[in-house]
């Protein structure tokens, strides 16, 4: 029996499928949130910064604490996306329209939504003040910020995005405009970057990339287009067994990467893109290109760089092994605004969210947190349009992986995970709080094959 079959069928995927039903039947039906645009209240037992895939599946987690009456969730945003699948999108294979649901339907029922962005934290007096004028009071604070995307710190951009021939898969306004850059591909350059700065999901930069050349090869294109992935990095990825993998696909695929290479501007009238060497600041040069995606300079939101809950990056400053506070005991950080020291992913905040549930609950009373997170990350490397490499590692950037075959090896059964079972899972298990990462299936897995 190949893996993929005994992957499909054998009996652990039933259990795990069962798993699934189980999990998605005691999450109960997505109820639609109705609350007022600002707080019926100014204190809250438990008040969550941000509305994204980190702050909502926490708010779910203390609504079954402290009550959805004593949890309320600060975020402007009127739409929430499940953006992982945004690189699938780029590549024409998912319609952008199944990554996005209204905010107000994926907030914990009876949670209160204000509706308005925070300006300001202020944890010696335990509040925040938002957008609006409203302070608003805590006794605990998680902050789920997420980062911020800096296209204007490369010149040329934002505004480079209403020519032709460049998008990003980073935003939900030039998601789309890659998969019109790829069709319309003619004749020339395809040119993939990654900035010089921390990110959000670090293979995305390249997964588009394999997309490409596979695009090109379906259409008959290939022998036109010269690929350059572009990298500020001095590696192709950060561990070494998939490193591995991934340079024999460079290889097999006649893809150019030039590492050390920083995009500092686009001339987009003129499909020209200027790139620093960093091993030589200063030096730069200038590539033309038929088709560019853009991988954004990112940051810690503006209203964390200059509050005291940021360390001297920006970064919210937490425990990398309780998710709480270094200085304030009732402030705890999740997912990409923090300073952990893992890649930035969903599947990150996820297992971040299993843990921190058990540090709040523990302090809540007046207990030491004994769960510590290990830093588990993971990023499904989609090299093609049926094919994705799963990487799971931790804070040592060693191997962490969930099933009992190497999954170093593109495979069939992983692109299908990615494409169809991971939304499945944020949508119906995480946001709902009930997925905390895959820790349980691993055991799962490798004690039956013990």
């Amino acid at each position: 029996m190949s893996p993929l079959v005994a992957l499909v069928a054998g009996p652990r995927a039933r259990l795990f499928a069962c798993l699934l039903r189980l999990g998605s039947q005691q999450a109960g039906p997505l109820q639609l949130h109705t609350g007022a645009s600002c707080a019926a209240k100014n204190h809250y037992e438990v008040l969550v910064l941000g509305g994204g895939s980190g702050g909502i599946s926490m708010a779910a987690r203390m609504k079954r604490k402290v009550g959805a009456e004593n949890v309320a969730i600060v975020e402007p945003s009127e739409r929430h996306f499940y953006q992982p699948i945004w690189t699938l999108v780029g590549a024409g294979a998912k319609q952008l329209s199944s990554s996005g649901r209204p905010t107000a339907s994926v907030i914990p029922s009876g949670v209160e939504w204000i509706k308005a962005r925070v300006v300001e934290l202020n944890p010696d007096k335990d509040c925040i003040r938002t957008d609006n004028g409203k302070e608003i009071s805590y006794k605990y604070l998680i902050i789920a910020l997420g980062i911020q995307l800096d296209y204007e710190k490369i010149k040329g951009l934002p505004e480079g995005f209403a020519h032709p021939k460049i998008g990003s898969n980073y935003s939900v306004k030039t998601v789309e405009k890659t998969w019109k850059a790829l069709q319309d591909f003619k004749e020339g350059n395809a040119v993939f970057t990654f900035p010089n700065t921390p990110v959000k999901c670090a293979g995305a930069p390249q997964k588009i990339m394999y997309l490409a050349e596979a695009y090109f090869r379906k259409v008959g294109k290939r022998s036109k287009a010269n690929i350059i992935f572009n990298t500020s990095l001095g590696g192709i990825f950060g561990v070494k067994k998939y490193a591995d993998a991934l340079q024999e696909i460079i290889k097999e695929r006649n893809i150019t990467v030039n590492y050390k290479q920083n995009l500092i501007e686009v001339r987009a009238d003129k499909q020209e893109a200027v790139f620093e060497n960093l091993d030589k600041p200063g030096e730069t040069h200038v590539i033309s290109y038929e088709m560019l995606h853009v991988t954004p300079p990112m940051s810690s939101p503006d209203v964390l760089k200059t509050s005291p809950v940021a360390d001297a990056g920006g970064w919210v400053d937490v425990d990398k092994e309780t998710l709480q506070h270094k200085r304030y005991p009732n402030v705890f950080g999740i997912g990409d605004c923090t300073n952990l020291p893992t890649s930035k992913t969903a599947a990150a905040a996820a297992a971040q969210s299993g843990i921190l549930d058990r540090t709040i609950s523990l302090i809540m009373k007046n207990q030491t947190p004994k769960k510590k997170y290990d830093g588990y990350t993971s990023c499904p490397l989609v090299t093609g349009y049926n094919r994705v490499i799963l990487a799971e590692f931790d804070y040592n950037a060693q191997p962490l992986e969930t099933f009992p075959f190497d999954q170093s090896k593109e495979r069939l059964s992983m692109y299908l995970m990615k494409a169809d079972l991971m939304p499945f899972l944020y949508w119906n298990m995480m946001l709902r709080g009930y997925w905390g990462g895959p820790a349980f299936l691993r055991k799962l897995f490798h004690l039956g094959m013990s």
